[in-house]
């Protein structure tokens, strides 16, 4: 992607202005980490006009050894001044494209695989939104630095208006995100002590996910000046409520700017292009689930009792259901909420998946199920066999992914079978490791 020369004078203006020292230049590799490439200040022209190199081989589960020469292109809108870094190490931001040396997108790049799907919606006239809520744990390290076993920050609740600087903390957290250029909604405590959420502003799937890739360093580097650990897995702590990224979504006409999610006659408020949708998701649940949930630990969130999905069903209201249909205030407004997101996800990957398994029912005019309008963990066990469940562990997960063929393609050759490779390798090695509950369980027993 080239950019103007008005562009590139317009950002190094800027970097000058604020006495830039260096200049980040990241992109994400295929199972999310961010990756950080820094060059001083006086090369942000020529990275700008030209890109740099970088070996492709080196990033784990990113690319082969024959694949190793990579080209990073910045994406200007990003430009960004960390907020925390001044004076002699001022550093700025730019999110970075991968290409192959040829000029062409590296197809194990997340934010290139999301882009693929997001020309798959304008082909057919649509416009992709996402509202990621991110939510996360405070933890307070102990005395040598240790964060096991974890210990939460506060003993606060839902909604809380905590006495100690949790509040004071999402503060200094959001202003932090303004500083990207990142807005946020709305930010609160969570049902476990501890736990927080911060909720993104509504916007097309790319800036979305470039802010939540953002707001997870950022977040982190906050607390950590606070002398806290924020961490986003999914289920740090037994027996409390984990932590989700529901990722609320539409569509909308790129032709009208309408929203094509909205009917005000249709008891849900739906269009037959949402419930399409819905469709769609559900049809793909379980074949999506690795890359929305793809952590071990993700499947100790997704178990009944802790308001985390396990049904593959929908409701209007009924937060039990893995597609929830929130009250809108217009056809505008009208959305659908996916709940099985959890935030150590890629949000690229996840996007990209979402939004195929979305335009797969669109184009193959799935009908919708019958909307679960009551507690699914409350059925009676007849009822809870005829719905069909999310993967009980990464394992089932995976095999999962591995029939779906939507999936597969929406990721591409490479992404999906890098992917699929690290996992299983996550697999076993947790298949193999003998943990705390084997020993306490079984070896003053046996």
């Amino acid at each position: 992607m080239n950019i103007s020369p008005e562009i590139i004078t317009e950002i190094t203006g800027q970097a000058q202005q604020a006495q830039i020292k260096f200049i980040d230049l990241q992109f994400t590799d295929v199972v999310g980490i961010v990756k950080n490439v820094t060059i001083p200040s006086d090369q942000l022209h020529e990275a700008l006009e030209k890109g740099i190199w970088f070996d492709g081989s080196s990033i784990e589960s990113f690319a082969r050894v024959a694949e190793s020469d990579m080209h990073l292109q910045p994406e200007a809108s990003t430009f960004s001044i960390l907020p925390w870094l001044s004076g002699e190490d001022a550093t700025a931001r730019l999110i970075c494209d991968v290409y192959t040396p040829d000029g062409q997108p590296f197809q194990g790049d997340p934010r290139s695989v999301l882009k693929r799907a997001i020309a798959q919606a304008e082909g057919l006239g649509f416009r992709y939104n996402t509202g990621p809520e991110l939510e996360f744990f405070l933890l307070k390290p102990g005395p040598d630095g240790r964060l096991i076993p974890p210990v939460p920050h506060d003993s606060a609740s839902y909604f809380d208006a905590p006495s100690d600087m949790a509040a004071g903390l999402r503060r200094q957290m959001t202003a932090a995100l303004k500083n990207f250029g990142i807005r946020v909604d709305a930010m609160h405590h969570e049902s476990a002590h501890g736990q927080q959420e911060i909720d993104l502003h509504y916007s097309d799937a790319l800036t979305t996910a470039d802010s939540a890739v953002t707001m997870r360093v950022a977040l982190k580097i906050i607390a950590q000046q606070n002398g806290l650990y924020c961490t986003f897995l999914p289920k740090p702590i037994r027996g409390v409520n984990g932590s989700g990224m529901h990722i609320h979504q539409s569509l909308t006409y790129l032709a009208s700017g309408q929203n094509a999610f909205g009917d005000p006659g249709d008891a849900h408020g739906l269009s037959k292009i949402a419930k399409h949708f819905i469709a769609g998701q559900l049809a793909h649940a379980k074949g999506m689930c690795a890359i929305l949930a793809p952590l071990v630990n993700s499947y100790k969130r997704l178990v009944a009792g802790y308001e985390a999905p396990v049904a593959i069903s929908w409701a209007r209201i009924n937060r039990s259901a893995l597609i929830r249909v929130p009250r809108a205030t217009s056809t505008q407004t009208t959305r659908i909420e996916l709940r099985n997101p959890d935030p150590s996800c890629n949000p690229y990957l996840a996007f990209a998946v979402m939004l195929a398994a979305g335009l797969d029912g669109i184009r193959r005019e799935l009908p919708v199920p019958d909307a679960a309008d009551e507690n699914i963990y409350l059925l009676d066990t007849h009822s809870k066999v005829s719905q069909a469940i999310l993967p009980k562990s990464l394992s089932q997960a995976l095999d999962a992914m591995e029939n779906d063929d939507v999936i597969r393609a929406a990721l591409g050759a490479h992404t999906f079978e890098r992917f699929i490779s690290a996992k299983r390798l996550e697999w076993e090695d947790y298949r193999l490791e003998v943990t705390g509950w084997e020993l306490e369980k079984y070896l003053p027993v046996y």
